[in-house]
């Protein structure tokens, strides 16, 4: 099969600029505040779009009203193409709020459809970097754990047993850097659960930097967590060849310091 690899956009050149978003840190939540930037598109067709989400950018529109990223890359199609009127975008996954990375969107419903299919039935390869604050025990391993959703608190809680109304998760990590105070590690996950990398890092004490709802100890000053969607592979909805993407992660001392 045909592959394709695409690495922070370097195939295209976008210099359109469009409406998005800054974030400010206020209490230990995401302030939204107006700001013009560009919109970081790694790829795009008649039938799909992958766009790089900043930390603080939320995939959908959600309670806060906030503008989502969505609707920040449906206005980039309207303005790029001189479109009129409304422009379809399916939203076919999602990232946490304070995190960053690969984000791929439908630009039809036939696309759309096929690619919940395939999130759906886990035949999309993700992979992540976090950066945390404590090296695991081993350099390479796999975690599983139940993880139970309070959805009160927006928040997972892993065990290590089955509990009642928990779901199973299972992830593979490799240390890929040891930084002055922090450690890289590399993430695939075998599993989709809510906030499972999270979760999961949290519960073998190697939380994520800036991660305060996981026990960090102390907060981003942007509000952000330190992990980052690096690569998403899947099978084109439409040309069935795999395609690939790769992520720049956000411009900061420590995310500089691992690349």
């Amino acid at each position: 099969m045909i592959g394709v690899h695409y690495q922070d956009g370097s195939k295209i050149q976008i210099n359109l600029k469009v409406t998005a978003l800054d974030f400010q840190q206020s209490n230990n939540r995401m302030v939204q505040r107006s700001n013009s930037e560009n919109l970081q598109v790694l790829y795009e067709d008649n039938h799909l779009i992958v766009v790089n989400k900043r930390p603080g950018d939320i995939v959908q529109g959600d309670k806060t009203r906030d503008t989502s990223l969505s609707e920040i890359t449906k206005e980039y199609l309207k303005t790029k193409y001189q479109k009129p009127g409304n422009v379809f975008l399916g939203v076919a996954h999602r990232l946490d709020r304070p995190t960053s990375g690969a984000v791929v969107f439908a630009r039809t419903s036939k696309a759309l459809t096929r690619l919940n299919k395939l999130f759906a039935e886990g035949e999309t390869k993700k992979t992540y970097w976090a950066v945390v604050q404590k090296a695991p025990e081993k350099e390479s391993g796999t975690l599983v754990h139940w993880l139970v959703r309070n959805p009160k608190q927006n928040k997972s809680y892993a065990h290590e047993k089955e509990v009642p109304n928990s779901k199973k998760a299972v992830l593979h990590y490799t240390l890929l850097k040891r930084l002055d105070n922090y450690f890289l590690l590399k993430i695939s996950l075998e599993t989709g659960r809510h906030h499972q990398i999270r979760a999961q890092l949290s519960a073998v004490g190697c939380t994520i930097k800036g991660d305060l709802k996981y026990g960090a100890a102390r907060s981003n000053k942007d509000g952000s967590i330190h992990l980052h969607a690096r690569e998403l592979s899947f099978v084109h909805p439409v040309r069935k060849e795999t395609v690939s993407f790769t992520a720049a992660p956000p411009d900061d001392p420590v995310w500089n310091a691992c690349l």
